[in-house]
């Protein structure tokens, strides 16, 4: 990760584990006998888009997309020009059901984290067309790591925890001073099952305001 980030000093004790050497070496192994997304200089845009000051939302993903083209190291966005994943198109739908506001015609969500939205993956890379290709190999710890570091700020931060493995995440949020707005996850298989109509753009601005933040404006420009 790249010291221009204020990320760095929160983050630097776990790059001298032992699990951080292991997991760099697994991953650099697996992009000599594979491709791997997202590219190499994208796996911590997350970090990099949205500083560790600016944080007050979280949004937690557990993969990156696993087709060419699509990961670029924020979860559940793609770059412009690339096709609108289906999990993303079930958050646009619950994005205009709650607050009426019309879906971009791209899936890219940079203005979120320039707004301090932190769109973190719970693994930060994945095989091409092998979906959780790198679970269990270290990522784990480390974005519980910055999961923690972002629990430990003073100002109130919204954690949306969506599908069962973010849920899972809750236990690592001091819900006296945060909030967990949880729900199913945007997935096809599963949005039916309580993602739509959980209203979590709404919910998180009221979180945001009750506490003196500023609110998200969740408009994506085209």
């Amino acid at each position: 990760m790249a010291p221009k980030t204020d990320w760095n000093p929160v983050l630097r004790s776990q790059f001298d584990e032992p699990y951080w050497a292991e997991l760099q070496a697994f991953v650099a192994d697996e992009r000599r006998r594979h491709q791997v997304f997202p590219p190499h200089d994208e796996v911590f845009a997350a970090l990099h888009r949205t500083p560790y000051a600016a944080v007050k939302v979280l949004i937690l993903g557990q993969d990156p997309y696993h087709g060419a083209g699509q990961a670029h190291g924020l979860c559940f966005s793609v770059r412009r020009g690339v096709g609108i994943p289906p999990s993303l198109q079930n958050i646009y739908r619950e994005l205009h059901d709650d607050l009426g506001i019309e879906p971009p015609h791209h899936g890219c969500l940079d203005a979120w984290a320039d707004q301090g939205v932190l769109l973190l993956n719970a693994t930060l890379t994945v095989r091409a067309h092998q979906a959780a290709s790198h679970q269990k190999k270290g990522w784990e710890t480390f974005t519980d790591a910055v999961i923690r570091a972002v629990d430990e700020k003073e100002e109130r931060v919204v954690f949306l925890l969506w599908g069962a493995s973010a849920r899972r995440k809750k236990a690592l949020v001091d819900t006296s001073r945060h909030v967990v707005i949880e729900s199913a996850h945007p997935s096809p298989l599963s949005a039916h099952n309580g993602f739509f109509g959980s209203r979590p753009f709404s919910r998180t601005n009221a979180a945001l305001e009750e506490a003196g933040r500023e609110p998200v404006d969740w408009r994506i420009p085209e």
